[in-house]
């Protein structure tokens, strides 16, 4: 069976309406998620982590001490893919979309972006981040 292994994280920021979280629409699947990608030669987790999001977004984050959770799925037969996911305070929302992979871009508000998002996993990792950010973890 082959492996394959991507980092990304759940991007938030606080504005006048409440905290948002980050939601992309991504080009291949048309599935709503958050930014992520493949582990590159060398990389560490966080390392990959930080690049996909300013590469699909062109935000800067500052990750969570304390939040990492990994979900597995298989994307095609005899392929496991997993999926490192932290949670990202963006303090400049100014987003710049990579065109290439992504076809929306949406601020939404926590508490909404579950109805959003299209898979399960992604639901859990959202409630997850609600009960983070409650518990007062800040960024590292």
């Amino acid at each position: 069976m082959k492996r394959e292994k991507s980092c990304g994280a759940l991007v938030y920021r606080t504005s006048g309406r409440g905290v948002e979280l980050l939601l992309l629409k991504h080009k291949y699947g048309g599935h709503w998620s958050f930014p992520k990608g493949h582990v590159e030669a060398g990389e560490t987790e966080i390392q990959t982590a930080l690049r996909e999001v300013k590469e699909e977004t062109g935000l800067t984050v500052s990750l969570h001490e304390g939040f990492r959770h990994a979900v597995e799925y298989f994307p095609k037969p005899n392929v496991k893919k997993q999926v490192v996911y932290f949670l990202g305070y963006a303090a400049d929302d100014h987003v710049v979309k990579q065109e290439e992979e992504i076809s929306e871009i949406q601020w939404v508000p926590l508490e909404k972006a579950d109805t959003i998002v299209t898979f399960k996993n992604d639901k859990n990792l959202i409630h997850r981040a609600i009960a983070s950010l409650a518990d007062g973890q800040g960024p590292q």
